[in-house]
């Protein structure tokens, strides 16, 4: 094939198609940007920074991510629009350049308790097939292994036309299924604790009952089975013969009559199931969560071993390995095993699974098992378990959008982020990352910084350019960026310890360890080393632990600071005793409620297909009251004015003169503490951060009676200004007599500590072993683990 030859000794002009190498976004107003320009190059690396609050996630999530997920959305037919969630166009002027966008962020994965590592990849679906082709004895095919699928079996007659005649025909229908029949592939069974329903000492007529909200008195409740017949109201629980205990408990629904009124009576147990354990746990009122998690107990299932497996699916196996050894084993070990096997009728799904169990070895997972359910990975576990499918894509020019994908990881662990994202960037993608860390701000293309303060006080680009400019520049983000601290020359002394004798939860291995109180401990280690198994899951119950983990904020857009902390109620209360009226006029969910958008304050249409519209209610003017609520007054303001204040604006408010009120005073202050001043108290959750939403929920919780305050790596999505603050407030716990425990690998806090506890040497099961425990200043010295090297060359030591 002949080449044409060129004559032009000229290099021809740009071709238009290569002009393309810009986003562009003009007037971007979504949440609190304040009408912002920007332009970010293509197939380049750029890092959003700035404090928590100042607009980083409305810009890349709510702004160009959703823009171009409504744009691939509006490519397909109507039909399928039908479907699909609609999405409104963020508000912003013009968007030009987007090319479309993965996005891979920390919402954590489903807690359902069938959704495991496996499934939530495609691990599980290869090694079913796998197990299908290859398992020995064969038991059906891949779903025969699926903890999912259940085995289902049918016979009967059918009725089959052919021309002019029926023929009735016997028919069976079968299918096998891996779900272990007990424990209907939960691994877990649940049992209910009686001694926390009743007090078996006391007649019903004494107020046996221990549950919450069971008065004596309610015949809903209490008298159903105080006036049933069925059991004595006057005899001792524990005096009820097998019968009336088996009625009392198990007692299949019949109608009685109970003061007159015909009401339901069923046994205790499906009773408290119906109305207790049916709902979301999360949505629940503290204290009838409290109930729940003390009454309810999870046990591993006897009949599959918490395998979730049936027995046939567990008796097939290869090389004397099964499904559910396979799903046990470290993913890291499972690579090997998968490795040894040389089978040519499957090597195509050999190959695959290789790849995928690669991945998560080289994102830093490979100490996760394929069976570890999916609710209980850390935010930046489930980012990196995303990032898995993604990392072996054969796709260029996309945009990939990261958030904080340096959350949960070990100083060690950084740099190996920091490869695979530059790796993304290398295959001709874009790379948008949204991160505080100085590791990763440093291998940035292109910095965004945003602010200068949060919430109405941000929103706007205080610069953007490259790393060195940003260091010379005099922005907070700049100023902080080379911050370095030094470790603690005189520490707190211990009086005394949280023991913990024996611990062998996941990969700890018989782990004996006195945890000093009344001091700041910190508990470190790399990503899977066994810190949070050692925190969370072998501390021994009642020793006044208050744990503030990173599980989400459940909350509908009516949710917001003041209802989710309870300062709504004091604040409710306040205006009715001053107004001589009910406290349910002053809530926007309750008989204030403006009539016309029911409180919500936007009346939303839904347009089918295409995205819904949200139009401010013309009657209340998105005040949410209805207007007669609104002539009532407190310190010269209504209670739309009252919930349009910032937290900091409402301290003021409560603290001094007519609008004086202690209680809502307190939960104001704990707000400030917390570093959330600049909120909106009438803000809805539904547009809070995750930094400010776990700083809420700290905030929330400092108000509980307690002495041990447990603390899940509290600096995720915090600014590195804002980490000085929340240094400042653990310190005041500290010193008002709380024992604080920290999980966590920034090293500020660390040399911040009274007292480090280092796990390791490494993650899963080279990890489980307390490799140091001392000052800051040990570690430093001593230098003999991982993060001690980090933390010296941090502390210039």
């Amino acid at each position: 094939m002949s080449m044409a030859k060129r004559t032009d000794p000229q290099s021809p002009a740009p071709h238009a198609a290569d002009s393309h190498d810009l986003i562009r976004v003009h007037g971007a107003r979504e949440n609190n940007l304040k009408d912002i320009s920007i332009q970010i190059p293509k197939r380049r690396l750029t890092v959003f920074t700035g404090v928590s609050g100042s607009g980083k996630s409305s810009l890349v999530f709510n702004t160009i991510a959703a823009e171009s997920q409504r744009l691939i959305n509006e490519t397909y037919s109507a039909f399928v629009q039908g479907f699909m969630p609609s999405l409104a166009r963020p508000e912003v002027d013009v968007l030009d350049g987007l090319t479309t966008v993965i996005t891979v962020d920390q919402q954590r994965m489903g807690a359902d308790p069938r959704s495991t590592v496996g499934t939530a990849t495609d691990a599980n679906a290869m090694l079913r097939i796998l197990f299908s082709r290859l398992g020995k004895p064969h038991i059906g095919p891949p779903s025969a292994y699926s903890f999912n699928t259940a085995s289902v079996r049918a016979s009967g007659a059918i009725t089959v036309e052919r021309g002019n005649k029926t023929k009735a025909q016997k028919a069976t229908f079968s299918r096998t299924g891996g779900m272990c029949v007990r424990c209907e592939g939960r691994g877990a069974v649940s049992d209910i604790d009686l001694t926390q329903l009743y007090d078996d000492s006391k007649s019903l007529s004494e107020g046996a009952f221990t549950i919450p909200g069971w008065k004596s008195d309610s015949q809903w409740t209490v008298q159903v089975y105080a006036q049933s017949g069925f059991v004595d109201p006057d005899k001792p629980i524990r005096e009820y013969t097998k019968k009336e205990l088996r009625d009392f408990l198990y007692g299949e629904p019949v109608k009685v009559k109970v003061n007159g009124v015909n009401l339901t009576y069923e046994g205790l147990i499906p009773k408290i199931q119906k109305s207790f354990l049916a709902k979301d746990k999360e949505a629940m009122q503290p204290h009838i969560r409290a109930f729940v998690e003390r009454a309810v107990t999870f046990t591993v299932c006897p009949e599959c071993d918490g395998t979730r497996l049936s027995e046939g699916a567990r008796s097939s196996k290869i090389k004397r390995i099964s499904i559910a050894d396979a799903c046990a084993m470290e993913i890291r070990d499972l690579a090997e095993w998968v490795r040894g096997l040389k089978e040519p009728s499957v090597a195509p799904l050999l190959t695959a699974l290789q790849q995928t169990l690669d991945s998560f070895v080289e994102i830093g997972l490979g100490y996760l098992a394929l069976d570890r359910p999916a609710g209980t990975l850390s935010g930046g576990e489930a980012q990196r378990v995303k990032m898995i499918r993604h990392l072996g894509s054969s796709l260029t020019d996309v945009t990939y959008v990261f958030d904080e994908p340096t959350a949960g990881l070990h100083p060690h662990d950084i740099q190996r982020m920091n490869e695979l994202l530059l790796r993304l960037r290398d295959k001709g993608n874009t790379v948008l990352v949204v991160e505080h860390k100085p590791e990763m701000i440093a291998i940035a293309d292109h910095v965004v910084d945003l602010g200068p303060g949060a919430g109405a006080a941000g929103g706007a680009v205080c610069f953007e350019g490259t790393v060195e400019a940003l260091r010379a520049g005099d922005t907070i983000t700049g100023r902080h960026l080379g911050d370095r601290t030094t470790v603690k020359e005189t520490v707190r002394e211990s009086s005394h310890a949280l023991k913990i004798r024996g611990a062998t939860a996941n990969n700890l291995r018989d782990v004996d360890i006195d945890i000093p109180l009344g001091v700041l401990t910190v508990v470190t280690g790399v990503a899977g080393s066994g810190k949070s198994s050692l925190v969370h899951g072998s501390i021994p119950a009642g020793e006044g632990v208050i744990s503030v983990d990173q599980s989400p904020i459940k909350g509908s857009r009516r949710s917001n600071p003041a209802t989710y902390t309870g300062l709504l109620d004091p604040i409710r209360k306040a205006f009715a005793k001053v107004n001589g009226v009910k406290p349910a006029l002053f809530s926007a969910n309750s008989e204030g409620a403006c009539p016309t958008c029911n409180g919500a304050g936007v009346i939303y249409t839904d347009l089918g297909m295409m995205a819904g519209t949200a139009t401010t209610c013309e009657d209340c003017e998105g005040k949410r009251f209805d207007a007669s609520v609104l002539d009532y007054h407190l310190g010269g303001r209504d209670i739309s004015e009252v919930l349009a204040m910032s937290v900091t604006e409402a301290e003021e408010f409560f603290g001094a003169g007519e609008a004086h009120t202690p209680a809502a005073h307190r939960v104001l202050e704990r707000l400030v503490d917390v570093g959330l001043g600049y909120l909106t108290i009438g803000q809805p959750l539904t547009t809070l951060s995750g930094g400010e939403r776990q700083r809420l929920k700290l905030a929330t919780h400092m108000g509980d009676k307690g002495g041990v305050y447990v603390l899940d790596e509290p600096t995720t999505g915090l600014h590195l200004a804002d980490v000085e603050q929340l240094l400042g407030l653990l310190d005041r716990l500290v010193d008002s007599g709380k024992s604080v425990i920290v999980v966590e690998h920034h090293q500020a806090v660390m040399a911040h500590a009274d007292w480090i506890i280092d796990l390791g040497p490494g993650a899963g099961h080279d990890g489980g072993h307390i490799v140091f425990e001392g000052t800051p200043a040990e570690l430093v010295a001593d230098r003999s683990t991982l993060t001690g090297e980090h933390l010296a060359a941090y502390v210039g030591g």
